[in-house]
């Protein structure tokens, strides 16, 4: 057995960190404080709580199509627009991007600057379009 795991080390460590970084894909954004919904309660909040849709995208995705009624703030400019979200800080905010990924960033600064109803929008607009609900430009 001893041999068997000096001979493979580095196959033993790669499995490892796969599998780590699987459970982590799972449970990371818990771990971080943001709410992952999907398409079906990021509709029911916006249709039955007036959430609001915050799309994080760059410009040109948002072009080429967005959600309805989303407001439009890159990431990248989030810290310096944060302002114009006080309005919404009570009301529960839907975060979308392309995949979840951006979107999760930008939840997880929302959290922080005390919005706490801050949600991800699993699988982005890709996950949206999907659903084939609708987007416009």
């Amino acid at each position: 057995m001893l041999l068997f795991l000096q001979n493979n080390i580095w196959t033993i460590l790669l499995a490892f960190t796969s599998g780590g970084m699987l459970i982590w894909s799972f449970i990371g954004n818990r771990v971080r404080g943001i709410h992952d919904i999907d398409h079906i309660a990021a509709t029911q909040l916006i249709n039955h709580k007036n959430a609001l849709l915050l799309d994080v995208r760059e410009k040109s995705e948002f072009e080429s199509g967005h959600i309805l009624n989303s407001k439009h703030i890159p990431l990248g400019k989030l810290g310096e627009r944060i302002g114009e979200l006080e309005k919404f800080r009570e009301r529960p905010i839907v975060v979308v991007c392309r995949s979840g990924q951006r979107s999760a960033s930008a939840c997880a600064y929302l959290g922080k600057q005390g919005f706490a109803h801050a949600h991800n929008l699993e699988g982005g607009v890709m996950a949206w379009q999907k659903a084939s609900l609708p987007l416009e430009k």
